[in-house]
């Protein structure tokens, strides 16, 4: 039984594999989770079939009930809400690895290592690493999830000392951890978790809106340490592989997205990252006036345009607007035009988000370009037509030193023969940041719902 349920773990650890394989692009993505899940599925049923799991009722009561909520999400969860969701899922996964080294820790026999109180010095250190991994990914992602659904300000929160604090909780931790493996006492072991729960809460409070993103990544990658570090304590192969999988795919995907906005990736891992920026234009009355069009301007020039970029963002995902805006597409394809997608690493709330609301409205793969593919053709680009992206269009990120976007590569649709803004009223993006773009001599705003002024402007083209 020992050889299949490691052969069986061997697969799913292949699957797996395979999954982030085709997760690592729109065409292929829809076979990366059904590999995912095929994987996952093995993984379970081996693990239920381990001779030494008796508790199937309450394994399928558990069961049951989990998979209610999660059908009950998946179905009524919008887009727009993805981001949000990923870090609440992350929460549980942290709260999941302390919940289980708890339960190693007060019944250890049924792990195998050992009885309460003489616990291998090994499964200790693993217990209690992976313990304040987990709890710091539980409240840093419940932190992340008020911020994104707004229940927490996007601003950054700051207070002097607040480095030299993460710093002493970080060295009390691992002090506690030290002490914890030497006397094992069930005092010291909850200290660790109320300790990493406060430096959880440290590390994210201090991240400004327009960095949530990468800070979503990172906690992906936090949560696939706790796991890798509970698979260490429990003796299981398949949890250790997928742990690390989680947590180096993570991890690499932020120091992507770091390099792409310019951050340091160590700030990230440190709770600084954007603590030491401008805060917010908030408040700040701006008198300028920037010029203002309609549909009817839009669909004339396109029409007569032979290259043109379409940027979206967050505005475009809460219009729902990517069917409509794939329409205009095509019948701007149609007319002659060259159309093509510019996006930005960071555009939206999560990695890929904007990738996936195109690929829903079955936009051609192709068609679909990262930042460093298409930034130099916006100086040949007739029209760029932004739907909904503030913040990574913005050109203060280039000019502007007290910017809190400073430095961050934006999409330079500013060099673009005509710029057509969508967007509901002249309010910042989530950096809290005036964008400079709006004025422009060469952007026109297109003021409303970005689906309406999409379907507006295909009933231009139609005429």
């Amino acid at each position: 039984m020992s050889n299949l349920s490691t052969a069986a773990y061997l697969v799913s650890s292949v699957l797996f594999i395979l999954s982030l394989r085709g997760l690592s692009h729109p065409s292929t993505a829809r076979r990366g989770n059904f590999l995912g899940i095929l994987g996952m599925t093995i993984a379970i049923i081996t693990t239920l079939a381990n001779p030494g799991v008796f508790s199937y009722k309450e394994i399928g009561i558990a069961f049951l009930i989990g998979g209610l909520i999660g059908t009950s999400i998946a179905v009524r969860i919008q887009m727009t809400a993805l981001p949000q969701l990923v870090a609440a899922f992350h929460s549980l996964v942290g709260l999941a690895a302390v919940f289980v080294a708890a339960s190693a820790y007060y019944n250890p026999s049924a792990f195998n290592i050992g009885t309460f109180g003489s616990i291998p010095m090994g499964s200790l250190i693993e217990m209690s690493i992976g313990t304040a991994i987990g709890a710091v990914t539980f409240t840093g992602s419940i932190i992340a999830f008020g911020k994104l659904q707004g229940f927490v300000s996007g601003n950054p929160l700051v207070f002097k000392g607040q480095h030299f604090l993460n710093l002493l909780l970080g060295l009390g931790i691992i002090a506690l951890i030290v002490k914890f493996c030497i006397d094992q006492n069930q005092e010291l072991f909850w200290l660790i978790v109320a300790a990493s729960f406060v430096i959880g809460v440290l590390l994210i409070v201090p991240i400004g809106g327009a960095d949530m993103p990468v800070i979503v990544s990172m906690l992906n990658s936090y949560s696939g340490w706790a796991a890798a570090g509970i698979g260490f304590t429990l003796s299981n192969n398949l949890l250790i592989i997928t742990g690390a999988l989680v947590g180096s795919s993570g991890a690499i995907l932020s120091y992507i997205m770091c390099k792409g906005m310019n951050r340091s990736f160590l700030n990230v891992l440190l709770g600084g990252f954007g603590g030491e920026q401008a805060a917010s234009a908030d408040g700040v009355k701006d008198d300028r006036q920037a010029k203002q069009g309609n549909a009817a301007d839009a669909a004339f020039m396109m029409k007569n345009s032979q290259k043109i970029i379409i940027v979206p963002g967050y505005g475009m995902a809460v219009a729902q607007a990517q069917h409509a805006l794939r329409e205009m597409g095509d019948l701007l394809k149609a007319a002659g035009a060259d159309v093509r997608y510019a996006i930005h690493p960071v555009a939206g709330r999560m990695p890929g988000h904007m990738n996936v609301l195109l690929a829903e409205a079955n936009v051609p793969y192709d068609e679909v370009l990262e930042l460093d593919e298409i930034n130099r053709d916006f100086s040949e680009t007739d029209v760029a037509f932004v739907i909904g992206a503030n913040d990574v269009t913005n050109p203060a990120a280039k000019t502007d030193k007290t910017s809190a976007i400073y430095g961050m590569p934006i999409l330079d649709v500013e060099n673009a023969g005509q710029v057509f803004f969508v967007k509901r009223g002249m309010a910042s993006g989530y950096a809290g940041v005036q964008n400079e773009l709006f004025f422009r001599d060469n952007t026109l705003m297109l003021f409303g719902d970005a689906k309406k002024v999409c379907e507006d402007i295909i009933k231009g083209l139609e005429n």
